[in-house]
């Protein structure tokens, strides 16, 4: 049986997601990928997040672009992707949703600060009828990797890393 998770996340949601835990996501979420998360680190480094009109605390970022086919994961291993993981979980970020393994520093970060790595299945037609809305956040010149806001209604997840633990193990 699915788990609802709304955002924003609260603490005591995420301590009680367990690895291969299903889950379906409801609320608001940000899209970023490669292009987009160094500089969405850079801003909160900076303590000028705020510039964007965004709260991070109880977020999920979405490794993903958004483009008229849709959305659907990009790896979360790859090195601008995973590295943000940790500043983001440490900035409030609750919830990280991609696909692939993660290295298990990552694992061990997310467990400090009280979040999670979930996978989604690349099942792009099946997110566009679960995505309402989407919105411009920052860095238009990035195109489909900009940083994206989306409102969603059950998106489908599995729990991959949680309290430092991982389903691929």
């Amino acid at each position: 049986m699915a788990i609802n998770v709304q955002t924003p996340i609260s603490d005591d949601v995420i301590a009680r997601l367990q690895i291969g835990d299903t889950i379906l996501i409801t609320g608001e979420i940000l899209c970023g990928r490669d292009a987009v998360l160094p500089k969405l680190i850079h801003l909160i480094e900076e303590e000028k997040v705020d510039t964007l009109g965004l709260k991070l605390k109880g977020k999920v970022i979405f490794h993903t672009a958004v483009s008229p086919a849709g959305v659907g994961p990009t790896s979360s291993n790859k090195l601008e992707i995973e590295s943000s993981m940790e500043p983001l979980s440490k900035a409030g970020v609750k919830l990280h949703l991609g696909k692939g393994e993660i290295h298990k520093e990552t694992i061990a970060a997310l467990d400090i600060y009280n979040a999670v790595y979930a996978v989604i299945p690349p099942v792009t037609a099946l997110l566009g009828d679960k995505t309402i809305e989407q919105k411009l956040v920052a860095f238009q010149e990035l195109g489909m990797e900009a940083l994206y806001q989306l409102k969603i209604v059950q998106y489908p997840a599995i729990i991959a890393a949680a309290h430092g633990r991982s389903i691929y193990e």
